[in-house]
């Protein structure tokens, strides 16, 4: 099998984290009897996000998601390309070499995170997002999109009940419904995004997530 790029995404508080690290133990089969990859036992399965997948991207999200960069308001133009570059930087440099290697990459949010919150949420140029995001991949796309759609409120008390909050998860409710409604649109139009709901337990997101890798796996392999 080739390498799979497998991505994670929704609004705060949808368990993207916490999901994606239960599928690799899953997939390795850790605290289970095989691997569900035990046909094929050297693939690796690594585990990303953006942004801050790379060391020039930790320096680039603690720049996004500080709640008071130097006392500075970020500009969402600025906003938009800081996310380009970690973009840019993830994917020749660490993403592609191992998609090379036959990994399983799964990647914490990813270029329709962009076209949610800069587009949808704040209201930049949804051509000039995809052209954007087209520069910054090379045309590089997922295999599979995890859409872990949770009620906005929901979400936001999730994410503020974990303790402290960022920049992000800070804006008002009305900003987080918009990025709700980008992701609905985006899903309509693109048959590689799968809908998983997320206001369930966490046992049962993740036996959704399963059910949708088991198949996919059949048809990678």
């Amino acid at each position: 099998m080739t390498g799979k790029f497998i991505v994670f995404e929704g609004v705060e508080g949808g368990g993207k984290t916490t999901q994606l690290e239960l599928l690799r133990d899953w997939l390795l089969g850790k605290g289970q009897t095989s691997s569900i990859l035990s046909k094929s036992p050297d693939i690796e399965v690594i585990v990303t996000r953006e942004p801050g997948g790379t060391k020039l991207g930790a320096a680039l999200r603690d720049l996004l998601l500080d709640t008071d960069v130097y006392g500075e308001k970020i500009q969402e133009r600025a906003e938009l390309l800081l996310y380009a570059a970690d973009r840019t930087q993830h994917i020749e440099g660490w993403v592609k070499p191992h998609l090379e290697r036959g990994a399983i990459v799964l990647c914490d949010r990813f270029t329709d995170s962009t076209i949610a919150y800069q587009g949808y949420g704040l209201g930049l140029d949804l051509e000039l997002i995809q052209t954007l995001n087209q520069i910054a991949t090379g045309g590089w796309k997922s295999d599979l999109t995890l859409w872990l759609d949770v009620d906005v409120e929901i979400g936001l008390t999730r994410a503020k009940n974990r303790g402290k909050i960022d920049r992000i998860e800070k804006a008002d409710i009305e900003f987080h419904r918009r990025v709700q409604q980008g992701y609905q649109e985006l899903a309509k139009n693109n048959p590689l995004i799968i809908r998983i709901d997320a206001n369930l337990t966490r046992d049962k997101i993740q036996k959704q997530i399963q059910d949708v890798i088991k198949r996919k796996l059949i048809e990678w392999m």
